[in-house]
């Protein structure tokens, strides 16, 4: 055992565990960034499908046209609705991009006005971007097959245009937002609550003792006794480096207990998990072998503290069914 006198020359600090947590980074969105860039990964297969469901539709659409036409006492004409359908249909494709680009960002603020605001501002770009689109490419194909096209530009006509433009949005954006939210889920878990309890469990196995400024850390199975001096307790290990720290034994056995670390005598705590032999006296006390080759005494008092080694020597089943085994 060290001599008190000498403990301000080797340490004059407490024992410290380390409780300072890894800061986390916030949950960031699956994709952010501007333009075409909005869509990437599996937001393509989401992309393919809207464009197959909508050219199914259109073609539906053309069809469910054409009937009512021939059911008026009109000739059946597939080929004109189809057309319209179609350059309607394509240009929805075209424009989608705008609708991940929106719900993107609107994911990145927190504050529902903003959001509210991103959302009115991307279904007026995505409606005026559609209605220009789909009017461009009717005019053309309609001039290179010899004819025109009348879009009958009116507030009527655009009002028309966008309510349909407006639920087109929010089955797109809507569908884009809920699987946006299911694929954050788990990664929010991963991020945030996982790394937190890794890191409480990894902090919960550490024993750091604080030298002055310093800190150190040891493993808790290379500890072989810690002994009483003064206001002091002092780790002796199996490499034969001794701590001397400020603190009290009985604070020591509280928290180290957990690592079968256990007080054998008033002013003496053994590691169990290092004791090779145990030697019973007929007044209680006890002595238990290390396996560094000492010899430490144990006092009646805390006799229930090896019972488990106790318990395990009475036993020899154990033993006797190895060696059968290897027989």
């Amino acid at each position: 055992m060290s001599d008190v006198k000498h403990a301000r020359e080797r340490s004059s600090a407490g024992p410290f565990w380390d409780q300072n947590r890894t800061s986390q980074d916030e949950v960031s969105p699956a994709v952010t960034g501007g333009g075409l860039r909005a869509i990437s990964g599996v937001d393509w297969l989401f992309y393919g499908v809207v464009a197959a469901i909508s050219l199914g539709i259109g073609v539906v659409n053309a069809l469910s046209a054409a009937q009512d036409a021939a059911w008026r006492g009109a000739v059946y004409n597939f080929r004109t609705p189809l057309f319209w359908e179609m350059s309607s249909i394509v240009t929805i494709i075209a424009v989608a991009p705008v609708l991940f680009f929106a719900v993107r960002r609107m994911r990145d603020v927190s504050r529902w006005p903003l959001r509210l605001g991103l959302a009115v501002a991307a279904i007026i770009a995505f409606s005026s971007l559609h209605i220009a689109g789909m009017v461009g490419l009717r005019k053309a194909v309609m001039f290179l097959a010899g004819g025109t096209y009348d879009f009958h530009f009116s507030l009527a006509t655009l009002i028309y245009e966008f309510r349909k433009d407006v639920m087109t949005c929010l089955l797109i954006g809507g569908a884009l937002w809920l699987i946006d939210s299911r694929r954050a889920a788990p990664q929010a878990r991963s991020v945030v609550t996982t790394p937190q309890a890794d890191s409480a469990s990894v902090a919960a196995d550490m024993v750091w003792l604080r030298d002055g400024s310093s800190r150190i850390r040891i493993e808790p199975r290379d500890v072989v006794t810690i002994g009483s001096a003064g206001n002091y307790v002092e780790y002796c290990m199996a490499d034969s480096r001794t701590h001397l720290v400020r603190g009290t034994l009985a604070a020591e056995e509280a928290r180290l207990t957990k690592f079968n670390i256990v007080r054998v005598h008033r002013t003496r705590l053994v590691n169990l998990s290092r004791v090779t032999g145990l030697k019973a006296g007929p007044n209680g006390d006890f002595e238990l072998m290390l396996d560094t080759g000492e010899a430490i005494s144990g006092s009646r008092r805390y006799r229930h503290a090896v019972a488990s080694i106790e318990a395990l020597a009475a036993d020899p089943a154990p033993v006797a069914s190895t060696n059968a085994a290897r027989r």
